[in-house]
C-alpha cells in the first residue's frame, strides 16, 4: 500500500512537469497575433494587391533568420499571387497600413520539409513580425479628398493653367518626404502638360483658390520602380496635403469687378488721365501685400502711360470718381516671374480693391456751372475788388473749408495773384447774386504740392461760389486814378509848407483828401497806405525822401512801368 502511494506520488509529479512545459505542438495554420492596430483603417490588403512591408523573421525559439531592416528596405510584393510562401500569402489579407502583426506559419505553409538554404531547417515553424507601410493595386487611379473648400469658387484648375501651391509630402505610413512649408516657398509650375509626375497632373485639376486637399497616388503615377533615389522609396504610394494659393493661365487679361457707381458720373477716365486713388492689395488667396490706407495718403499716377504695371493701367480706365471696383491682374501684366522680392512673389495674381477718389486731364481747363440772377449785367474783370462766400471740397466730397464758417466773406483783387488761378478764372464773368461751382485742376490750383494739413498734391478742388459784392476796380497798371480833370497847379497844392518840394507826409494828406472829395480813388481791395507809399516813392526819382517840381510827373507823362500818378 505504501509503495502504491509513491508510484502515485511519482506519476502525478510527471504529469505536472509534462503540463508545465509542453513541446512546441505542430500547427494546422496560421497564427495571427494583432500587437498594434492604428485607429485608422483606409484600407486593407485584399488578394492582388502589391505591398510594401517591414519584418523581421525568427524561429519560435526567438532566432533570427532574416530581416528588412538590416537590408534597409522593405519587401514589396503582389499578394496572393504565389510571390510569397503560401501563410504569408494568406496572412497578409486584411492588414491595414501602419498595423503590425506577429505571423506564425506551420512549415507546410512555409518551406515545409525542404527548408530553405542553410538558414531555415525542414519543417520549421516560421514566426514573422510584420509591420505593413503601404498598400495599392493596378486598378488603382488617384484618390482626392477635399477637406476644405471656400464658398466662393468663380474659377477652377485647368489644363495649361499656371499656379502655386503649397504642399507636405508623405508616404502613406505618414512619413514626411518633402514639404514646400519648410522652405517658406510656394511651389510654381502648369498643370496637365506634363511639369509634373502623372498623379499630381491629374490631383489639381478642378481646385479653386483656399480649397484644401488629400491627393493619394498609385507610385505608377508617382516615381513608380525606382523612386526618387533619395526620399522616396521605389513603388511607393504618395500622399499630398495641398492648399491651392493661386491660379491664372497665360492668356488670362486682367478681370475688373465693378463694386460700386456713384449717382452722378459726368466723366470717366482716359489715357493720360491723372489720378488719385485709394487702394488694398492682396494675393488671390487673400495674403494682404500693401495698402495706401495704411500710409493715408493716396497713390497718384499717371494712367495708360507705363506709369504703374500694365494690368493696372488697363483696369483704371473708364473709372468714374468715387467708383470701387476690383481689379484682378495675372502676373504678366503684374510684376512676372520675379514679383518684387519681397512682399509680391514670382508669377503671382494680384487683386487690387480700389477706390478712385478724383482725375484731371493737364490739358483741363476750370469747369464753370452757374446759375444766375434775373438781372446780372454788371459783370467781373481782371482788377475788380469783390467779396464772395464759397464751400470748397475735394472731388470725393471731402471738406477743406468755408466762409460760412467764419460769418464773413472773402475778399480778393482778381487778377492780383491773391487766389489760385483757377479761381481767378473762375470769378471773372460773375454778377453780384450769381452762384457758380467751380471744378479747378490741380495745375490751377495748389499743383503737385498741395498744402500740408489741408489739400492733397495734386487734387481737383470744387468750389461752390456765390458773389455778395463787387467794386469797380482801376485800369490796368494804376493803383489811383482821377474822377475829374487834373489841377494844373497840382505840386504846388502838395507842397503845403512851400519849400519847393513835397515830403511822404504832404503827398500822402493831399491823396487821401482828393478820395475823401471823390475827386479821385484809389485801387480797392488793397492796403491804401502802402498804395500811396508805393506812388511816393516811384516820384522820388532820386531816393532822397522828397520829390522836387522836376521830378513830379503825371501818370500819362510816364512809361508804363510807373504806377504813380
Amino acid at each position: 500500500m505504501i509503495r502504491l502511494t509513491v508510484q502515485m506520488i511519482l506519476l502525478a509529479f510527471l504529469v505536472t512537469f509534462v503540463a508545465c512545459n509542453p513541446p512546441p505542438l505542430p500547427l494546422d495554420d496560421i497564427v495571427i497575433e494583432k500587437t498594434f492596430t492604428p485607429d485608422r483603417c483606409d484600407r486593407m490588403v485584399k488578394s492582388g494587391d502589391f505591398v510594401r512591408y517591414h519584418y523581421i523573421g525568427m524561429f519560435p525559439d526567438g532566432k533570427k533568420f532574416d530581416s528588412s531592416y538590416d537590408r534597409s528596405t522593405t519587401y514589396n510584393v503582389f499578394v496572393g499571387q504565389k510571390q510569397l510562401i503560401a501563410g504569408m500569402d494568406k496572412a497578409l489579407v486584411g492588414m491595414c497600413v501602419n498595423e503590425r502583426w506577429m505571423i506564425k506559419i506551420p512549415p507546410q505553409l512555409a518551406y515545409g520539409k525542404d527548408g530553405h538554404g542553410d538558414n531555415i531547417p525542414a519543417d520549421s515553424i516560421l514566426h514573422f513580425d510584420v509591420l505593413m507601410l503601404d498598400i495599392w493595386n493596378t486598378e488603382d487611379k488617384v484618390q482626392i479628398k477635399t477637406y476644405h473648400k471656400p464658398e466662393s469658387c468663380g474659377r477652377t484648375v485647368q489644363v495649361s493653367d499656371y499656379i502655386r501651391y503649397h504642399y507636405n509630402g508623405t508616404l502613406l505610413d505618414g512619413t514626411l518626404f518633402d514639404s514646400s512649408h519648410t522652405r517658406m516657398r510656394t511651389y510654381d509650375t502648369y498643370v496637365g502638360i506634363g511639369w509634373l509626375i502623372a498623379g499630381m497632373d491629374q490631383g489639381l485639376l478642378e481646385m479653386c483658390v483656399g480649397e484644401k486637399r488629400i491627393i493619394t497616388l498609385p507610385p505608377f503615377l508617382g516615381y513608380g520602380e525606382n523612386g526618387d533615389g533619395s526620399d522616396i522609396p521605389a513603388q511607393a504610394s504618395l500622399v499630398f496635403d495641398v492648399v491651392l494659393l493661386d491660379l491664372h493661365n497665360p492668356k488670362d487679361e486682367i478681370t475688373v469687378e465693378v463694386q460700386s457707381l456713384p449717382d452722378h458720373c459726368p466723366r470717366k477716365s482716359v489715357v493720360g488721365d491723372f489720378m488719385r486713388y485709394h487702394y488694398n492689395g492682396s494675393l488671390l488667396d487673400g495674403t494682404f501685400f500693401d495698402s495706401s490706407y495704411s500710409r493715408n495718403r493716396t497713390y497718384d499716377t499717371y494712367i495708360g502711360k507705363g506709369y504703374v504695371i500694365a494690368g493696372m493701367d488697363q483696369g483704371l480706365l473708364g473709372v468714374c470718381i468715387g467708383e470701387h471696383r476690383r481689379i484682378v491682374i495675372p502676373p504678366h501684366l503684374a510684376y512676372g516671374e520675379e514679383g518684387t522680392g519681397t512682399k509680391i512673389p514670382g508669377s503671382a495674381v494680384l487683386v487690387f480693391v480700389v477706390h478712385i477718389i478724383d482725375f484731371h486731364n493737364p490739358s483741363d481747363t476750370v469747369e464753370i456751372t452757374s446759375v444766375k440772377p434775373e438781372n446780372c449785367s454788371n459783370n467781373t474783370k481782371r482788377g475788380d475788388f469783390v467779396k464772395y462766400h464759397y464751400n470748397a471740397t475735394l472731388m470725393d466730397g471731402t471738406y477743406i473749408g468755408s466762409t460760412h464758417t467764419f460769418g464773413k466773406t472773402y475778399d480778393v483783387v482778381l487778377g492780383a495773384g491773391q487766389v489760385v488761378i483757377g479761381m481767378e478764372q473762375g470769378l471773372i464773368g460773375m454778377c453780384v447774386g450769381e452762384k457758380r461751382k467751380l471744378v479747378i485742376p490741380p495745375h490751377l490750383a495748389y499743383g503737385e504740392r498741395g498744402v500740408d494739413g489741408e489739400v492733397p498734391g495734386s487734387a481737383v478742388l470744387v468750389f461752390d461760389v456765390e458773389l455778395v459784392d463787387l467794386e469797380e476796380g482801376l485800369p490796368e497798371g494804376y493803383m489811383f486814378v482821377w474822377n475829374s480833370d487834373v489841377t494844373p497847379n497840382l505840386f504846388s497844392e502838395m507842397d503845403k509848407n512851400k519849400d519847393a518840394q513835397v515830403d511822404a507826409t504832404e503827398f500822402s494828406d493831399y491823396i487821401f483828401q482828393q478820395v475823401k472829395e471823390g475827386k479821385g480813388r484809389l485801387a480797392p481791395g488793397f492796403d491804401p497806405q502802402r498804395i500811396i507809399e508805393n506812388m511816393y516813392d516811384n516820384q522820388d526819382r532820386n531816393k532822397d525822401g522828397r520829390i522836387t517840381e522836376d521830378e513830379f510827373k503825371l501818370k500819362a507823362d510816364e512809361a508804363a512801368a510807373h504806377d504813380e500818378l
